[in-house]
């Protein structure tokens, strides 16, 4: 198994053990669960950023990467996957939820930025919609 494939691998593995933890109610042992799993995953991804040619696989890491990032609360990190997983060439289908992605991060700030409060629900109302 490459290294790459393992790492993933672990990462998948260490996401289910935490999706477990959160649903037993164990939140601190998920958390960390989740950010072991998102160090795996960006491990991998960093390992097969360099290879262009590596599409979808490349591209697929990187959102995973980054939507683990997410998760943890890595907001930069997620955006870095991002961008380098766009830079390559991936999928337009992949390509769209990356872009997607960006907007769920950045959505949030950018309205408070230009003075406009808005709670939870009505985000996430705003985001499943565009879905």
């Amino acid at each position: 198994m490459s290294q790459i494939q393992e790492k993933h691998t672990t990462a998948m593995d260490l996401a289910e053990a935490a999706f477990t933890a959160k649903l037993q109610g164990n939140l601190e042992q998920a958390s960390q669960l989740i950010r072991e799993a998102f160090e795996n995953e960006q491990a991998a991804a960093a390992l097969i950023a360099p290879q262009l040619d590596a599409e979808p696989s490349r591209s697929i890491l990187h959102r995973s990467a980054a939507t683990l990032a997410v998760d943890c609360g890595e907001f930069k990190a997620a955006e870095r996957l991002i961008a380098t997983a766009l830079s390559g060439n991936r999928p337009e289908e992949i390509a769209e939820e990356l872009k997607d992605l960006f907007i769920q991060i950045n959505l949030r700030p950018y309205l408070e930025r230009n003075g406009i409060n808005i709670d939870n629900e009505k985000i996430n109302a705003l985001i499943l919609k565009s879905k």
